[in-house]
């Protein structure tokens, strides 16, 4: 009895490989095995392809990238300019209570991601405060002296509009504070 229901149970598995292989097969130099068949790119949602022509978004054709395209402060790069960088530092800066410091109320930690204030210190040596000029953007500082120059882009978003900025000539340094952005730090 077993060999009969077997039997017809083989044919019917027999029946049911046939008419999938017929299915699949669109190419006859593909291989038979179900495991060459399965690719890391047939993991997930089926893509649908897309043609083979570029859109330009651009309105004027002519330009060779998007405004987009370019990164913030590119403008301010001049790699022909003989001028050696000066020495400089970023310090971050917390406003922090008697509360954070002994309960941790505010949930403030001592990462970078938790400050407010964003310190740079820049060695200027022989320098003279009226030969400084800074400019602050959103990402970029760039300050410009007579034997010195330093493009340099922040790691946060600051306020470019509200910061402070003080020379120190006794000890030669420039000290810029910028309050960071509500989605920087």
């Amino acid at each position: 009895m077993d060999s009969i229901s077997s039997g017809s149970s083989l044919q019917f598995l027999a029946k049911l490989l046939h008419d999938t292989q017929e299915e699949d097969d669109d190419d006859d130099h593909a291989p038979c095995s179900s495991v060459s068949a399965m690719t890391p790119a047939s993991i997930g949602p089926v893509k649908k392809e897309t043609s083979g022509t570029f859109q330009v978004k651009s309105e004027n054709r002519k330009t060779i990238w998007n405004t987009e395209e370019v990164p913030e402060g590119a403008e301010f790069d001049d790699t022909w300019d003989p001028r050696e960088q000066p020495e400089y530092q970023i310090l971050f800066k917390q406003c922090v209570g008697t509360e954070d410091v002994f309960f941790g109320m505010s949930r403030k930690d001592p990462s970078t991601a938790c400050c407010e204030d964003m310190v740079i210190k820049i060695k200027l040596p022989e320098t003279k405060y009226s030969d400084i000029a800074l400019d602050i953007q959103d990402k970029v500082l760039d300050l410009r002296t007579p034997q010195k120059k330093l493009l340099l882009h922040l790691p946060y978003r600051v306020d470019s509009k509200n910061g402070k900025a003080r020379f120190l000539s006794e000890e030669e340094t420039l000290e810029v504070t910028l309050r960071c952005s509500a989605l920087g730090c």
